[in-house]
């Protein structure tokens, strides 16, 4: 590999057509299972053919009693608030690292988003930190395991128990990924995930709403699947089911094309994942003793899905070269699916969060807070991608060296 960088006119160290990465795959078979459902039908009002098949597979998978597909993950995520009972004025503590539709979804009800800063490792939330935002008002805690990297789920899990709040999870990264040998997303009184077409399962659109409580999954059809689904599946006897044939005015069924899809794919993940952590390993133990580069610390009780692969950058360690030089040199050389993650930043920093009120009536602007954590991992952080197929460990390679040509000749960007 020329040592000449690139962006000083040296040749580029990937000369491969992009992309590089393509996510979904979308493979003869996925083609099969969307021609075949749509022979069939392309609305289904029950709880029945695709829909109860994709169901139950998700709910045995995590070991849920029941799972309910919806539209989006982000209205997963409103169902899973709605169907806990928050009301106006309840506080729920959320990571301020965060991507925004994990946490907007309160605002609709009116409960009060409670921003709670990052461990430094992996940029998840911190239960050190959760354990001084509780208040009178606080009902819940909710967490996201960021790019597919487990929270620390033993200790978020005595301090919501000890404290007696609810417990949420947002598993949209983290498809697959263990904690301890249980799987994100069987923690806590719900979970929520998306489902859309860069999540690693994926029906192009759509997300999932997980629990073991029949009254919130009673209250989560309600939300957005009344009428036939609703009478048949909420009890006679229960107070909620005189509400079935209007529900709560919302329909939230996910498409039968995009649950053929999430059918289809399903049996793809746990093998995906297998090569995702084969390459993830290869990636730390190649980048793990650079000069600028900090790779995240995982510990072996966790395993990640790697939705993303994430590296800490060290300027002081290259001379004090800006990150932004740094990333620019990269993507000059051919790295195109190397990032700089931005809509994904602390939450306090964003006009809706600072402002509140001028969207939502009755919300105060929060007052202004530092999260010191969460912004250290916002600015000093570049990601890639982790590939699914053993054959693109050229990709990987190429990747890596390229870091490590950077790395060489830092002092050029100077």
């Amino acid at each position: 590999m020329d040592s000449k960088l690139a962006i000083f006119g040296g040749p580029k160290a990937i000369q491969i057509e992009q992309p590089h990465y393509m996510w979904p795959v979308i493979s003869k078979e996925t083609e099969n299972a969307v021609l075949e459902q749509l022979h069939k039908t392309i609305s289904i009002y029950d709880k029945s053919g695709i829909i109860d098949d994709v169901e139950k597979q998700l709910a045995n998978y995590y070991k849920r009693k029941y799972a309910l597909l919806i539209n989006s993950g982000t209205m997963a995520l409103y169902t899973m608030f709605v169907s806990a009972g928050l009301k106006k004025g309840d506080e729920v503590i959320v990571p301020v690292y965060n991507f925004p539709a994990s946490v907007t979804p309160l605002f609709f009800i009116g409960a009060i988003p409670i921003l709670c800063d990052a461990e430094s490792v992996t940029g998840n939330i911190d239960p050190k930190a959760i354990e001084k935002k509780i208040t009178k008002k606080t009902k819940a805690i909710s967490v996201t395991h960021m790019w597919g990297i487990p929270c620390d789920m033993d200790e978020i899990c005595e301090i919501a128990e000890r404290h007696g709040l609810m417990l949420f999870e947002d598993f949209s990264h983290s498809h697959g990924a263990e904690f301890k040998g249980k799987l994100t997303g069987s923690f806590g009184n719900s979970a929520a995930a998306s489902l859309q077409g860069q999540k690693i399962l994926t029906g192009g659109e759509g997300g999932v709403f997980l629990t073991d409580d029949k009254e919130m999954y009673d209250k989560a059809i309600l939300l957005g699947h009344y009428n036939k689904r609703a009478l048949q599946e909420i009890e006679k006897d229960s107070p909620l089911y005189k509400f079935g044939v209007t529900g709560m005015g919302f329909k939230l069924r996910v498409h039968p094309l995009a649950a053929a899809i999430i059918h289809e794919q399903f049996p793809h993940l746990n093998e995906w994942l297998r090569q995702k952590r084969i390459f993830a390993n290869l990636m730390n133990n190649f980048l793990k003793d650079m000069a600028g580069v900090e790779t995240l610390d995982v510990p072996s009780y966790k395993k990640p899905s790697w939705y993303a692969y994430l590296f800490r950058y060290k300027s002081k360690e290259l001379g004090g070269l800006e990150i932004e030089k740094f990333y620019k040199a990269l993507k000059a050389e051919g790295c195109s699916e190397a990032d700089i993650p931005k809509s994904t930043c602390p939450l306090n920093a964003l006009p809706l969060f600072k402002n509140p009120n001028e969207l939502f009536d009755g919300y105060k602007a929060p007052s202004p807070e530092q999260f010191p954590m969460a912004e250290d991992f916002y600015n000093n952080t570049i990601k890639l991608p982790v590939w699914t197929d053993s054959k693109d460990k050229v990709f990987v390679d190429l990747y890596l060296k390229t870091i490590e040509k950077v790395v060489i000749n830092y002092r050029e960007l100077l």
